[in-house]
Parts: structure tokens; C-alpha cells; sequence
């Protein structure tokens, strides 16, 4: 397919390498900073640290890309203490007019020059609790899809806040959108998560979580993640 532009020019770019406690839990979230320019690697963005390798980033979670517009919907629903805007959910990269049902699982996006692949919807933890001062703020991320996506890295380069967002090559038919909603069904669907386990360049940790499923015929347990150890 002919390269399509997604975005004419991105809202923001964001880094940053401090690791601080937030509300006792260790967090990067709240020290990203505006760049101009961000350095992209394969395997990470230079001046960027997570707090929780485990569950974030690595090679299928480089870049973390979120709606701007998203924030106003959140505070629409009253699920901030106080007001946020980008880039309080930790993004690296914020556009406005692009969101989760416009972008599939395995795009090829181009930006500046720059290859990314779309690999995965962002999965909210409590960490987003205690950033904006709700106890179900996580839980309504999970419900309403509104969480942006994960890129692992094809080609590495700089990204320039002038650069344009475009789609290269489409391989799935299963947007971020309906990926969020398949992985948390609230009920067992070894069908669905067949479909999207199958997807090319969904992130190994999903394709992974959705085979366990799919074996033991069981969904695992998300109140630790959505909640915390205190909940």
C-alpha cells in the first residue's frame, strides 16, 4: 500500500530519566520532559528509563504513543485529583487526531525516519491511581480502551516534533482498539484470543499471557495490577 499520512505533525515528544517514589511505589511517570527531538535506538530511547523493566519497556515496548485528546475525556469523567495534561501518563510521543481504532496491531508506521511497529495496547496498572488521584482511574483505562499503544523499533533514527506520522504497511485487521477489548473480555473467549494471539507483531508478553489462557481455560487474576498490594 501507498504510505498514508496519519498525522501531519506530532503534539509532543517526551523523555526522561528520573526514577522517583510515587506515593511509595517507584515511578518515572512524572519526570518526562518536552524534547524537540528523540533519539531512537532498537532497543531503547537515549535519556529514557523505565522504574519496572519487567512490565515496561523492552524490545516490544520502546515507545509509548497516547492521544492528547484522551486527557480531556478523562477529566471529563472526573477521573483526576487535579489537571494533567501530556506527558502525565509517561508517553513519549503525544499527537492529537489519531487514536486506538485508527491504528491496528503490526502497522508499519513511519515517522520522520524513523520505522516503528505497533505492538500492543498499553495495559494500566495502579501506578495510574496514584497519578491522577482516582482508585479505578486504571480500571476505566482497561473499560474504555483509552490507553494508546506500544512500538517495538524496525529502524532506528531521530524523531523530530515537525515529523509527519505515517502508515507504511498494514499485515492485521485488529485495531488497538479491539485488542484491548478482546485481551480483557470478562469472560473466557479461547476463540478471540486465538485471533489475536495469531496476529502478526503482537508483543510476546500478550501472545504469551493469551496461550497460558488459551491452555489452563482460565483468565488471570487483575486486581494486583489494577489495584495494587494495598487494595
Amino acid at each position: 500500500m501507498a504510505p498514508q499520512t496519519l498525522v501531519e505533525q506530532i503534539s509532543g515528544l517526551y523523555h526522561g530519566e528520573v526514577i522517583v517514589a510515587l506515593a511509595g511505589v517507584t515511578s518515572g511517570i512524572n519526570h518526562k520532559l518536552r524534547a524537540n527531538e528523540l533519539k531512537i535506538g532498537i532497543q531503547a530511547v537515549v535519556g529514557d528509563a523505565q522504574a519496572d523493566p519487567k512490565h515496561h519497556g523492552g524490545l516490544d515496548r520502546v515507545l509509548h504513543h497516547f492521544p492528547r485528546e484522551h486527557y480531556g475525556q478523562y477529566r471529563r469523567w472526573d477521573l483526576m485529583s487535579r489537571f494533567k495534561d501530556a506527558p502525565a501518563m509517561g508517553e513519549n510521543i503525544s499527537t492529537v487526531g489519531l487514536d486506538e481504532t485508527q491504528v491496528n496491531i503490526g502497522d508499519i508506521i513511519k515517522i520522520g525516519e524513523v520505522e516503528l511497529q505497533v505492538t500492543q495496547p498499553r495495559s494500566p496498572c495502579f501506578k495510574l491511581n496514584l497519578q491522577f488521584g482516582h482508585d479505578d482511574f486504571a480500571l476505566a483505562m482497561q473499560q474504555s480502551g483509552r490507553c494508546g499503544w506500544f512500538y517495538r523499533v524496525l529502524k532506528s533514527g531521530t524523531i523530530y516534533e515537525t515529523d509527519t506520522v505515517q502508515l507504511l504497511e498494514r499485515l492485521t485487521d485488529i485495531s488497538v482498539a479491539e485488542a484491548m477489548h478482546i485481551y480483557f473480555l470478562p469472560e473466557f473467549n479461547a476463540e478471540q484470543y486465538q485471533r489475536l494471539a495469531d496476529c502478526e507483531g503482537l508483543a510476546a508478553a500478550w501472545v504469551n499471557s493469551l496461550k497460558r489462557r488459551i491452555e489452563n481455560r482460565v483468565i488471570e487474576d487483575w486486581q494486583m495490577r489494577l489495584y495494587g498490594p494495598k487494595k
